[in-house]
């Protein structure tokens, strides 16, 4: 467990010289969220369609999630951390706050690629790793939760093994099929014609690949 007092030092990191001089803003509710600005020494790790991360070099171990004002998912995803409690395949949160009209989350680092990144640069993604994360998504499921929006992007690879890295939709009750199409891909088209060989994809066919899927579950939902 993470010493409770430098939790709170970096709270107070966040609240004086973090939130005063961010800006975030979402353009559209199914696009990623845009970081106009951010204040050094702060290093930005990635922006979702809900929330920016950052992470302060003095504590690289621990990563700040601030949510766009605006935006809904900051108490469900606090709820959610809390009925996951700790699991080696999952984040957890140590503090939760608002200040500067930002909510935002601190949360356990998760490193590695996800594995969107591993598609990009030719890395192997081995089995167990995809195993891993049904077990996972299994654990969650009987914390009396529904795994939701799990895809490419928000699942990792480290040491070769499975990391799921965004729960903030684990509550929503509708149905998600991402995770189950994203494995018959796995087994079916990289299993079989990428896995001995790796070759790193164009992020332009990634990103074709996603719109197409997007359009694709549009027209048959």
């Amino acid at each position: 467990m993470t010493n409770p007092i430098e939790i709170r030092e970096l709270a107070a990191w966040v609240e004086r010289s973090l939130l005063p001089e961010l800006l975030i803003e979402s353009m559209h509710p199914r696009e990623p969220i845009i970081v106009r600005q951010y204040p050094e020494p702060w290093i930005k790790l990635g922006a979702g369609n809900y929330a920016g991360v950052f992470v302060h070099p003095l504590a690289d171990d621990l990563v700040i999630k601030v949510y766009t004002p605006g935006r809904d998912g900051f108490e469900d995803e606090v709820q959610v951390y809390d009925r996951l409690g700790e699991h080696s395949a999952y984040s957890q949160c140590y503090y939760a706050n608002e200040a500067n009209s930002y909510q935002y989350l601190i949360l356990k680092r998760l490193r590695g690629k996800t594995l969107y990144q591993c598609i990009l640069e030719g890395t192997a993604i081995p089995a167990q790793a995809i195993k891993d994360i049904d077990e996972a998504l299994d654990y969650a499921r009987s914390r009396g939760l529904r795994p939701h929006d799990v895809h490419g992007k928000n699942v990792m690879i480290h040491e070769g093994r499975g990391l799921v890295v965004d729960v903030s939709d684990f509550l929503k009750q509708d149905t998600c099929s991402m995770w189950s199409d994203l494995k018959k891909a796995y087994n079916h088209l990289y299993l079989p014609y990428l896995s001995k060989r790796p070759v790193p994809v164009p992020e332009w066919i990634m990103n074709g690949v996603r719109k197409g899927y997007r359009l694709f579950k549009s027209s048959t939902s």
